[in-house]
């Protein structure tokens, strides 16, 4: 069974609650506008409870299906980014130094056109809560949902996301069990020394050097202190110090992020760290401070919930479509909380060549995925809870 037909015929539908979201991008929590479309939009639909005010502009919308069984989760984050947009369409953002350069307008309107085609034909048991979640991109919003107990209020049991991903394959799903995304932490240090003349460093302690040491040592601790099989990334991306090619100066800032999938690595980067900041400290004779900041969790799919996503994506798109082993990832999701509550599955879909890459002021979802993705989720649904059972 491909896309199916009613969903297709929802295209543009689709394509216009994507586009007016694209006008009106909002960041983090703080999505006034973005909640109130899509509670419109929910309201017409139909669904049987809306619940708002989750995470702040968060909401549950739930569809009953036909007898009794369990609450499937599916889920599409709404916030944009702080980038000026760049693309010259019509429907370009409206917020200046806001756009949606992630797709987040594209999820909605998937999981819209999915609400829309379940509510018409109920053709499930149990019930399905959809999921409209800010805060992706900065805040964690799916921690806060899960914080403030959306999994037991509504007694979701499994729970599956999408992600666009341009310049792959059109309509093409990629997903894996076990790790598929990078736990993310983030990593500043403060070295203060004593400056002085740059023809008179004898006299001083110097952060720079001290800089330099720091960053040489740090990248050993992935080629030296973690197994070469354990997939991990630590990158210095900032080294701030100085005002003058003849001044030394009293302090140095270096910042960096830390990716990896298994939690054991992650407390060994951070012990290493905290280490090897103390230890250059001490040889170079300046002081240093490390601020860790752990961030989200990596994105772990259950075993068992991957392989039935897997199944429905060959379904709709056919199974040379799928590639159900799909190398991890070191970019970071917050859906990763959500599965750390319930088993489920994250996946990425193919939106085709020429959209632009993701966090691009150019960056332009492909409407013609909607459909896709939109069967994606309503296949989930329907074959996760048959009516009458298994």
């Amino acid at each position: 069974m491909p896309v199916i037909n009613r969903i297709a015929a929802l295209a543009d539908d689709m394509t216009a609650w994507r586009r007016h979201l694209h006008t009106i991008p909002e960041l983090s929590f703080d999505c006034p506008k973005t909640a109130a479309f899509i509670k419109e939009r929910l309201e017409e639909i139909g669904v049987d409870e809306l619940h708002e005010g989750i995470a702040q502009t968060g909401m549950v919308a739930i569809i009953n299906g036909q007898g009794a069984g369990d609450t499937i989760g599916l889920r599409a984050d709404f916030d944009a980014l702080p980038i000026p947009e760049e693309t010259g369409v019509e429907y370009a953002s409206t917020h200046p130094g806001k756009m949606h350069a992630c797709g987040h307008d594209g999820h909605t309107a998937m999981l819209l056109g999915a609400a829309k085609y379940l509510a018409e034909t109920r053709n499930f048991s149990g019930r399905v809560a959809l999921i409209f979640q800010p805060a992706e991109e900065d805040g964690g919003g799916a921690e806060v949902m899960c914080q403030e107990g959306m999994m037991d209020t509504f007694g979701i049991s499994q729970v599956y996301g999408i992600h666009n991903v341009p310049d792959f394959e059109f309509g093409k799903f990629m997903t894996t069990p076990g790790p598929i995304m990078a736990a993310v932490d983030m990593f500043t240090i403060h070295i203060k020394g004593r400056g002085g003349h740059g023809a008179m460093p004898h006299e001083t302690a110097d952060p720079v050097v001290a800089a330099a040491g720091m960053v040489q040592a740090i990248q050993t601790i992935s080629s030296r202190n973690v197994h070469s099989a354990q997939e991990k990334v630590i990158s210095v991306t900032q080294v701030h110090t100085g005002t003058a090619s003849n001044i030394i100066p009293d302090t140095a800032m270096i910042n960096g992020t830390v990716r990896t999938f298994d939690k054991d690595v992650q407390a060994l980067i951070r012990r290493r760290m905290e280490e090897v900041v103390a230890g250059q400290a001490a040889s170079y004779g300046v002081e240093a401070e490390l601020d860790y900041e752990v961030g989200y969790p990596a994105t772990v799919n259950a075993e068992a919930e991957t392989a039935f996503a897997a199944q429905v994506a060959q379904e709709v798109v056919g199974e040379a479509k799928v590639d159900a082993a799909f190398p991890k990832v070191a970019g970071s999701e917050d859906f990763a909380y959500m599965l750390e509550e319930r088993p489920g599955a994250y996946l990425f879909v193919g939106t085709g060549e020429g959209t632009g890459g993701l966090h691009h002021p150019k960056y332009n979802f492909n409407d013609e995925i909607s459909p896709v993705g939109a069967s994606f989720f309503a296949r989930v649904v329907e074959i996760a809870q048959p009516v009458g059972g298994r």
